[in-house]
């Protein structure tokens, strides 16, 4: 059965794009939220228009129970990033960006096993940044691609995609993300790309529908196979004059005196960003590698007064990595007071 499909592009610039592309790919079952279908720069259906967060979405949930959509897709007002929702259980699940930019790497992957074989599938590379989920270097394990991480920006990962390029070898490059729902397939552009994702996503519904699947059973399906990776970001206020000082003292005293045990768990290694790690640009940054394949990353915001805290736990069963998140969060909540 063909996918059908709620769209909505929060009352931003996707509506033309994405149904334009959707219409070129086959995808013709779209029903688009009415209040949000057309620019509007006031917003009037959400407070926030992120695809982030569920207060976003919320309209489209509620058509999507009246009009039960095999997925919901959401373009933020700019249409770069994208965000999607799909029915499991009783309730809509709001799939993050790590968990959706997993499910697409390892669809496009698949894709390319395929068609051309592990050995094509070597030469490929797929790019993401420093403080996206540790589950892409599963994936990657499994079908034998490389992984090259960068710093945050999509712009780091259009630098590599320019490096493929100069070096004659752009057709290396085969998936981009950031945690922070961006997704790049192909090197048409140097940034990230909701209407290309919103195409790729589909498709992706699309060939799980045809398993029996949709996007919730396909991410638990990866979380069995490869454990369940489990990501959060914690913000912190650092207000004022004095607010600077604390960050800066903060960040000293984590490179100085950094910790051996994090939440119970060991520190295996300390990862410095602002010396230039592995050819990447120095960074105000500094990376935990904990035990199990948990990590803490500590990264102060370069425009506002905040430093955010990036939480990665893994565990065997999804109560296993929660406990481990929730222990993750206490440490962080503790190194930042």
């Amino acid at each position: 059965a063909p996918l059908k499909l709620v769209y909505t592009p929060l009352n931003g610039t996707g509506l033309e794009c994405v149904s334009r592309i959707l219409e070129r790919v086959g995808i013709s079952d779209v029903t688009v939220v009415p209040e949000q279908a057309q620019p509007d720069g006031n917003f009037p259906t959400c407070p926030y228009p992120n695809p982030e967060i569920r207060e976003a979405l919320q309209k489209g949930i509620d058509l999507a129970e009246e009009v039960h959509p095999d997925l919901l897709v959401a373009t933020d007002p700019d249409a770069d990033r994208v965000g999607i929702a799909c029915k499991d259980g009783d309730d809509y699940l709001l799939l993050s960006g790590n968990e959706t930019g997993v499910l697409l790497l390892d669809y496009v992957a698949r894709m390319i096993s395929e068609a051309k074989g592990a050995d094509e599938m070597k030469r490929k590379i797929a790019v993401t940044t420093i403080v996206s989920s540790v589950m892409v270097d599963a994936i990657a394990a499994a079908y034998g691609f490389e992984v090259r991480r960068v710093l945050t920006g999509f712009k780091y990962i259009g630098g590599v995609i320019a490096e493929l390029e100069s070096a004659g070898e752009a057709d290396r490059f085969m998936f981009g993300f950031e945690e922070s729902y961006g997704y790049l397939n192909g090197t048409h552009v140097r940034d990230k790309d909701a209407v290309d994702a919103s195409m790729l996503i589909c498709q992706m519904a699309q060939y799980y529908k045809a398993r029996g699947m949709n996007l919730a059973d396909a991410m638990r399906a990866l979380y069995e196979e490869h454990g369940y990776y489990l990501n959060k970001t914690l913000s912190f206020s650092f207000p004022g004059i004095e607010g600077g000082q604390k960050m800066s003292s903060l960040m000293q005293g984590l490179r100085s005196d950094a910790p051996n045990q994090i939440a119970g768990l060991q520190v295996v290694d300390v990862v410095d960003y602002a010396s230039g790690i592995d050819g990447l640009p120095p960074a105000n940054v500094v990376a935990f590698a904990l035990e199990g394949e948990n990590k803490l990353i500590v990264r102060p915001s370069g425009t506002e007064p905040k430093v955010k805290a990036y939480l990665f736990a893994k565990g065997a069963t999804r109560a296993d990595a929660e406990q481990l998140l929730a222990s993750l969060e206490s440490a962080a909540n503790d190194i930042m007071a």
